[in-house]
């Protein structure tokens, strides 16, 4: 700014008195820069203020859930390489007055492993690469210094990933901070020092390192929630989502509008929290894998129990529920028979009693109606969504018990199978 404004004034020297008087100089307002105008002379300004763009409050857009769907991915593909082992060295001690110092090649260090882990904080496999190359261990060195070993290389996936090969399932990471080492470093190489022995006095032997393990592995995320929303598309399990939790999913209407699972969190005032998964709509053929059926389908393995979003302005809902126990036992026996709660949704529109009414006259569990829109009942699906989980949690410790009482009373019995022996 300085260098035009010094050529301008240079400039402005050398024009004809005509010339100058034609010249105006101009002062904005307030009273910092000058401007030249006229022939001869460049216009400039000696504020950026002036020149740069008003700028705004940026407002951030909301993540429609087309968006959305690039964010999240819940399988991967990968291929882990693991570190190779360093190079053993081969060399002698060389010191003056000291002739015969023998071998002092150190050891190459370990190539780095690559570990898997569980970590809460991740929400998706969207950040996993398809390779994984492990650090390779470094050299021997003289003075029968070692390499360093590789560093060892994490892969955080979020908690309810399935770590499979070849379609075979190896571990199930489920808590937080759960480690799988799945490809394991290669040994070092030996330097000449290692080979030293009483018949071999100067060995000139050096080892390389070993290869790491290389491994394909097949990721899959499935979604940890405690009850599940199943039900066909549109049929208001994301406002249902909506209005007994905080979880804000997408919302239109139109079939699919939901392509990806949303947890919601349900607290009380005893402070216990229940997770909902809002799966995406599952339609007719979804076990023979039609459109994203495993896809969505995977996602509820993990829901203790299960809740039917039923649609009352649908011709026949009880159908809905035929359809929807069908899918899921042919995609996994005995899916649909986990506890459950049938929930008859958009009561708030005409025709929805008289329905309702011949609903519960064809099954034979609890229907719970419910309005999404206006909120109406939602206060009885809240209650009984926990007496399911309190029968889940009184399930656990049973569970746990039992299991305490069979390694306990395990040695008693073979204590005395072994004297009935003698």
């Amino acid at each position: 700014m300085l260098a035009t404004l010094a050529k301008s004034v240079r400039a402005s020297r050398l024009l004809s008195p005509e010339t100058v008087s034609g010249l105006k100089l101009r002062q904005n307002e307030r009273g910092k820069v000058l401007m030249l105008f006229g022939a001869g002379v460049r216009n400039f300004c000696g504020s950026s203020t002036l020149c740069a763009k008003a700028r705004g409050v940026q407002k951030k857009n909301d993540v429609t859930e087309k968006k959305l769907t690039r964010h999240f991915v819940d399988h991967r593909r990968v291929k882990l390489v693991a570190g190779s082992g360093g190079r053993g060295a081969c060399c002698f001690h060389s010191e003056p007055r000291k002739e015969w110092g023998g071998p002092d090649g150190g050891n190459g260090g370990d190539g780095g492993s690559i570990v898997i882990k569980a970590d809460r904080v991740i929400k998706s496999l969207a950040e996993i690469i398809p390779i994984y190359k492990g650090e390779d261990g470094e050299s021997g060195g003289r003075k029968n210094c070692y390499g360093r070993n590789g560093r060892t290389t994490y892969i955080h996936v979020p908690v309810g990933t399935v770590v499979k090969e070849q379609g075979r399932t190896i571990v199930d990471l489920t808590e937080h901070g759960q480690e799988f080492p799945a490809a394991f470093g290669g040994a070092g190489g030996k330097g000449n020092r290692f080979f030293l022995s009483n018949e071999n006095r100067a060995p000139t032997a050096a080892t390389p390192g070993m290869p790491g393990d290389e491994i394909v592995l097949q990721l899959e995320l499935r979604t940890m929630a405690h009850a599940g929303l199943v039900g066909f598309p549109n049929a208001g399990k994301s406002s249902l989502l909506r209005a007994i939790s905080n979880a804000r999913p997408a919302v239109a209407s139109y079939p699919f509008t939901t392509l990806n699972p949303h947890v919601g969190i349900v607290s009380y005032r005893d402070h216990e929290q229940v997770a909902v998964a809002d799966i995406p709509g599952i339609i007719t053929g979804a076990h023979l894998n039609r459109g994203l059926g495993f896809a969505f389908l995977r996602h509820i393995e993990r829901c203790r129990f299960l809740l039917f979003v039923l649609d009352l302005s649908s011709s026949e809902p009880w159908t809905q529920l035929q359809h929807l126990r069908y899918e899921l036992d042919q995609y996994e026996p005995g899916l649909s028979q986990r506890p459950r709660a049938i929930v008859a949704n958009k009561l708030d529109l005409p025709d929805a009693r008289e329905k309702l009414e011949t609903l519960r006259s064809r099954v034979t569990e609890r229907v719970i109606p419910v309005s999404a829109l206006t909120g109406q009942n939602t206060e009885e699906l809240i209650l009984h969504l926990r007496e399911l989980y309190d029968g889940y949690l009184q399930e656990q410790v049973h569970t746990v018990q039992s299991r305490e009482e069979r390694i306990t009373h395990k040695p008693v019995k073979e204590f005395i199978f072994y004297h009935s022996m003698i």
